[in-house]
């Protein structure tokens, strides 16, 4: 299906809405009514966090009242989308869901549209589902994913754990004082140095990777930076931060990868508001988030959701 039939065939449909994002179309923009939120969180006001926290199977039920509103059309939509290589992204917005007081409800929402893919994984930094952490202007974190004053590099999710992690889920609950921190974007396809890259030998040598401490997981697990699909067509499994290369040959090869992928024209930097997330397929999208300016007041709130597909098993290679 093109990206033209797909947007098209979608557009003000069942109380949702699609169309191709004008900074890039491979970006969609999928817009959800707020009669249908109304609607959907009416329905699962019974189900409170802490029963989606302990109960997994409750996040298919939410997820099926979702769809079902939908007029069962969603989950298609979602799986198309994602599965498809020439898109494979989504800027997701609930109408009337923007204040950080509807956080509860936010995580809800974007937990019924993830488990239309699949299952989100456990999230050992939080060790629930899902992860909510904060941004603020001053920070002595260990890894850049809090650092508010640089950029935060293209990466995709997953690199130090042994789960399929398929696809990203970042929303944002609340922004104070905020100017800058776009989220960068850049498609495989659209990098300019792929071939060079992932024709190389080191393409497929065995990499250490390895978390710090506020990762909570402290096994090191073994891959290579790229793979291919079942179409024979390059994916990625990368990070620089946490990548362990052995020797110099990996290590300049590895800085030589980083610096093409932070230089490329392709990067696709989006503002993202409050109450909307992105969901991104995290094998052929790479994502990242550009500096914040320095205020004292500076608060950022983000939630993210990672996981694996169960409705689409085109993406990995068949050997694993």
């Amino acid at each position: 299906m093109s990206l033209a039939a797909t947007s098209n065939s979608s557009q003000n449909t069942a109380g949702f809405s699609l169309k191709p994002s004008a900074q890039n179309p491979r970006l969609l923009e999928l817009w959800f009514e707020q009669s249908l939120v109304d609607a959907f969180l009416k329905e699962v006001e019974k189900f409170p966090m802490q029963a989606l926290e302990y109960k997994s199977m409750l996040r298919f039920r939410i997820a099926k009242v979702l769809n079902d509103l939908c007029d069962n059309r969603l989950q298609k939509l979602l799986v198309n989308t994602l599965a498809d290589r020439r898109t494979g992204a989504l800027l997701i917005t609930p109408e009337g869901l923007n204040e950080v007081t509807q956080a509860e409800e936010m995580v809800k929402f974007s937990t019924a549209v993830a488990h239309l893919l699949g299952r989100s994984n456990f999230d050992a930094m939080s060790g629930q589902y899902y992860a909510r952490f904060v941004v603020k202007n001053e920070d002595n974190s260990d890894s850049y994913l809090r650092q508010a004053h640089r950029v935060m590099e293209l990466h995709n999710d997953g690199t130090f754990v042994e789960q399929d992690t398929d696809y990203v889920l970042m929303m944002k609950l609340d922004e104070q004082n905020m100017e800058g921190g776009n989220s960068l974007l850049l498609h495989l396809d659209d990098w300019e140095d792929l071939e060079r890259f992932s024709a190389d030998p080191m393409a497929h040598r065995q990499m250490r990777w390895s978390a710090p401490p506020s990762k909570k997981t402290s096994k090191d697990v073994f891959h290579p930076v790229f793979d291919i699909d079942r179409s024979g067509q390059p994916i990625m499994s990368y990070i620089d931060q946490f990548v362990q290369p052995k020797d110099d040959i990996e290590g300049n090869w590895l800085t030589d990868l980083s610096e093409s992928l932070e230089g490329s024209n392709a990067i696709v930097s989006v503002p993202v508001p409050t109450g909307s997330f992105l969901l991104i397929n995290n094998h052929f999208w790479l994502h990242g988030r550009d500096k914040f300016t320095a205020h004292q007041g500076l608060r950022r709130e983000l939630m993210r959701q990672r996981g694996y597909f169960t409705h689409a098993k085109t993406l990995r290679n068949p050997t694993q």
